[in-house]
């Protein structure tokens, strides 16, 4: 091998070497160390108790300083290291200076106002997550709603005793406010939840179709309440009459409104049933068969005390 190629290999070897030593990106470890070196060495900074730590080029500054000056000093001396990409500045003014007192030997300063991302803030949790926390419920003012209460809703979910079965489960909202005491427990349209508790279906030439109804949960601010409430039975009339009646602890409501008035989160559910007769029984027979629309107003009462936080 002639010196001059041998050369010419030495030499790419070498700067090849030096390109990756270059490329090498710097450590966590590396760039923490220098920039709490280079904040210790600085005189402008009386008060040491700093400490850096570094993730992914991204300089957390924690610890106590004396004065705005020296926590803005101490930002701009993590963010000219190499290699450092964010600072995060959580440093503290000390006791004295949070109580705007001179430290010994040192004139007064006027305190700026600190920046933003300094202010340590309690997190509040909010109203779902303490209702949900046995610990803090217990703090929280709770409120029972007598038995025998009225509990107005508005059907969300259809109810036909031709496709329906008992268990099935339907979606509907308080159609007026829980008032107890003199508050509101429950506001209009809150999310109630039903079961379909029995269901009978008439024949084609004979029988008589009832659908029984009851109420298992309200959910208000989040949280989720357990409800006993006295059974809603609907009956069509038998023989072929196209009258409906009720019978047990419930009792039908108003009458039945499409969408063209509106009301709870059924309303677009029910836009296509139109608006009922003025004085209207909700439970539409057909055929010997029961059908309540989405938009129906049903009427239950409590069968049980509900307390609410």
């Amino acid at each position: 091998m002639s010196k001059a190629v041998f050369c010419s290999i030495l030499a790419i070897v070498l700067t090849s070497t030096l390109l990756v030593g270059c490329s090498r990106s710097r450590t966590d470890a590396e760039i923490a160390s220098e920039v709490q070196n280079k904040i210790n060495s600085d005189s402008s900074i009386a008060t040491k108790q700093v400490a850096a730590a570094a993730n992914g080029g991204v300089v957390t500054l924690s610890g106590t300083v004396g004065n705005d000056t020296e926590r803005n000093v101490a930002s701009r001396d993590a963010s000219e290291v190499q290699g450092v990409k964010t600072v995060l500045n959580n440093l503290q003014l000390a006791p004295a200076a949070a109580a705007n007192v001179p430290a010994e030997g040192t004139p007064p300063v006027r305190q700026k106002a600190k920046p933003s991302n300094s202010v340590v803030r309690k997190s509040v949790p909010p109203v779902s997550a303490r209702s949900n926390n046995p610990e803090v419920a217990k703090e929280l003012p709770s409120i029972t709603i007598p038995q025998g209460t009225a509990l107005s809703i508005r059907l969300i979910d259809t109810i036909d005793s031709e496709r329906n079965k008992a268990g099935d489960t339907f979606s509907a909202t308080l159609e007026s406010p829980l008032v107890a005491d003199g508050r509101v427990v429950a506001p209009k349209n809150a999310d109630v939840e039903g079961r379909v508790q029995e269901v009978k279906s008439a024949g084609h030439f004979a029988g008589r179709s009832e659908l029984t109804l009851v109420l298992t949960k309200l959910s208000v601010n989040g949280k989720a309440y357990p409800l006993a409430t006295e059974e809603y039975t609907q009956a069509a009339a038998s023989r072929g009459k196209r009258t409906a009646e009720t019978v047990g602890g419930g009792a039908a409501v108003g009458a039945l409104i499409g969408g063209l008035t509106g009301g709870g989160k059924g309303a677009l559910i029910g836009a296509g049933v139109g608006a009922g007769a003025g004085t209207g029984i909700q439970a539409v027979t057909k055929g010997q068969q029961i059908r309540m629309p989405s938009e129906s107003v049903l009427e239950f009462r409590l069968n049980a005390p509900l307390t609410v936080h």
